[in-house]
């Protein structure tokens, strides 16, 4: 069953001489359940593309459905209430609150939208990652690897329709990465959580059950 719909999408920046296009005319499908890598060199605008999933930004043309439902038809607030809600968002330098130990960083989108954790849910988390001991550390005092996991509680917190990781694995070592790598499975084979994950690193795209290649803004491969 589809659940996100990426259709004909463009984004420019700028005008004139100084005009750029990061993406132009992309258009996919992902479907509930299924983990999806995104793999291109720098540059190659995947991760414009992604932002635009997350509806953290607006495109120049085209649109992004998830659910049946057009996100750049919401208003900006709108669009903050379904990017909390329905999208969790892992990123390459994990963008934790210094100051949040690590419960409270996982709980953030929850605190932000009024609502409380489910103290079993919660629980079930921290174990999933690994993180029971440390749940009073601030991420001062975790390693790379957990604070990676802690994004990842992060976005998975609030059950999201989708999730989108963003070089999940782009600041780790080998071993660490490999680690990570493993959890977003277990997510996505044991949980179903829909997943769409951006990389430089094809060997790490091969782990996901279909790789689309995007190379200067166009997608200019498949393959499962």
């Amino acid at each position: 069953m589809e659940l996100l719909r990426v259709s004909k999408l463009s984004k420019v920046y700028g005008s004139g001489s100084a005009q750029v296009t990061a993406l132009a005319d992309v258009s996919f499908t992902v479907d509930q359940g299924e983990f999806v890598a995104i793999v291109g060199a720098s540059g190659s605008g995947k991760s414009t593309l992604l932002h635009l999933i997350g509806g953290v930004d607006r495109p120049t043309e085209g649109a992004v459905f998830l659910d049946g439902q057009n996100i750049f038809s919401f208003s900006d607030d709108q669009l903050a209430i379904f990017r909390r809600r329905e999208v969790g968002l892992i990123y390459q330098f994990y963008n934790l609150i210094p100051i949040l130990n690590v419960t409270e960083n996982i709980t953030l989108p929850l605190e932000l939208d009024n609502r409380q954790a489910d103290p079993e849910k919660l629980a079930a988390l921290l174990k999933r990652l690994g993180l029971t001991n440390r749940r009073e550390h601030l991420p001062n005092e975790l390693s790379g690897g957990q604070q990676q996991r802690v994004s990842i509680g992060r976005a998975l917190i609030t059950e999201p329709a989708l999730l989108l990781a963003d070089e999940p694995t782009g600041n780790l070592d080998s071993a660490t990465s490999a680690e990570i790598l493993a959890l977003l499975k277990q997510a996505n084979r044991e949980y179903k959580q829909t997943i769409v994950m951006i990389t430089h690193d094809l060997e790490i795209a091969r782990q996901a059950d279909r790789v689309i290649e995007i190379e200067d803004g166009r997608i200019i491969r498949e393959a499962k």
